[in-house]
C-alpha cells in the first residue's frame, strides 16, 4: 500500500520512526534532524484524522531501562515539531491503556523499544558461542515474535519510516509487519524518498561509480555490500567496520573495533571475490591481488 493512497481517518497507526537523536548531558536534544525528517508522514496521519502511535529506539540500553536513554526526554521536541500535545507511554510493552484512550488527531510516543531485549532479538547475559547462548537465542526469537505481536495489537495500520534502522530484523522494523495484511502496512514518506533516490542512483549511475558505506558492524552491512559489488567500480568502507577488512587482510589495527566472526568475509572469500581493499576502498582486482585463503 502506498501511504499517499491511504486515508487514516478512523484508524490507529503505529509508526516506526528513528528518533535516536543526540542529547547533551542534561538530556536536551542537540540536533532534531531525525524528528523533522519524520514530520511529513506523521502530519499526514494526523491531518487525515488518524490516531498516531510513534515508536523508536534510542542508543544501546541492551534490554534494560536507562534513564539517560528514555524517550521521555524528547516528548516536548516532538510535540513542538508536530504542533500537538504528544502523550507518553512509560512502557512500550504495556501501553494498552494509553492506546485505548487515544483519539483521532492525537499522538502518543512509546518508551524506548530497546529497553526490551526482544526488540533486537539478542540474548542478554549469556556468552556468545556457547550451547546456552544457542538455546537462549532460539527462545528469544519466540519472545521477539510475541513482543512484535503486542506492538501490532495497538493499531490497525503499520508504517515503517525509520530508514536508518530498516536493514535490521528487529521486532518493530520487520517482525511486526507479519501481523498486518498488505493493505494495512506501508512505507512512510521518508522511507519512500530514500528508496526512490537509491533506485534512481543504482539504475542510472554513470561509471566509474563509487559508493561509500560506513558503520560499526560488517555483519549488519554484508547484504548491502554484496548487493553493491556487481554494480560499483569502487566501494569505500568507512567507520569501524573498515578495521575488520584491514585485520582480515593482515593489517594491524591495535584495539580498534572489529568483528572476528566476519574475518572470512573480510578476506574476500566467496562474497567479496574479485575485490581487494586498498586504503579503505574495495576495488576490482585480479586474483593474484587477493590474499591467500
Amino acid at each position: 500500500m502506498n501511504i499517499n493512497d491511504f486515508n487514516f481517518a478512523g484508524h490507529k497507526a503505529i509508526v516506526r520512526v528513528d528518533f535516536n537523536v543526540p542529547l547533551d548531558e542534561n538530556g536536551h536534544v542537540t540536533d532534531d534532524t531525525r524528528i523533522r525528517g519524520a514530520l511529513p508522514t506523521l502530519k499526514k496521519i494526523l491531518a487525515d484524522g488518524g490516531a498516531l502511535i510513534m515508536m523508536s529506539h534510542m542508543g544501546k540500553p541492551k534490554g534494560k531501562f536507562n534513564a539517560k536513554l528514555s524517550l521521555s526526554q524528547i516528548v516536548k521536541n516532538v510535540s513542538d515539531a508536530l504542533g500537538v500535545d504528544v502523550k507518553f507511554a512509560k512502557d512500550a510493552g504495556k501501553a494498552d491503556a494509553e492506546v485505548a484512550a487515544l483519539q483521532g488527531g492525537e499522538a502518543l510516543l512509546l518508551e524506548n523499544l530497546r529497553f526490551y531485549a526482544e526488540e533486537e532479538g539478542k540474548p542478554v547475559g549469556v556468552e556468545k558461542g556457547t550451547p546456552e547462548y544457542d538455546q537462549a537465542k532460539a527462545e528469544m526469537k519466540d519472545r521477539q515474535k510475541e513482543f512484535a505481536k503486542k506492538l501490532a495489537s495497538y493499531a490497525d495500520v503499520y508504517v515503517n519510516d525509520a530508514f536508518g534502522t530498516a536493514h535490521r530484523k528487529h521486532a518493530s522494523t520487520a517482525v511486526i509487519a507479519d501481523y498486518f495484511d498488505k493493505d494495512h502496512k506501508m512505507l512512510g514518506l521518508l522511507m519512500e524518498k530514500e528508496v526512490t533516490a537509491i533506485n534512481n542512483v543504482m539504475k542510472n549511475a554513470q561509471h566509474p561509480f563509487t559508493a561509500i558505506i560506513g558503520g560499526s558492524k560488517v555483519s549488519s552491512k554484508l547484504g548491502v555490500i554484496k548487493n553493491l559489488l556487481d554494480k560499483v567500480d569502487n566501494l569505500i568502507i568507512g567507520g569501524g567496520m573498515g578495521y575488520t577488512f584491514i585485520k582480515a587482510l593482515g593489517g594491524k589495527i591495535g584495539m580498534s573495533l572489529h568483528e572476528d566472526d566476519c574475518q572470512g568475509e573480510g578476506r574476500q572469500s566467496e562474497p567479496l571475490c574479485g575485490y581487494c581493499l586498498r586504503s579503505g576502498v574495495l576495488q576490482r582486482c585480479s586474483p593474484q591481488d587477493l590474499p591467500d585463503q
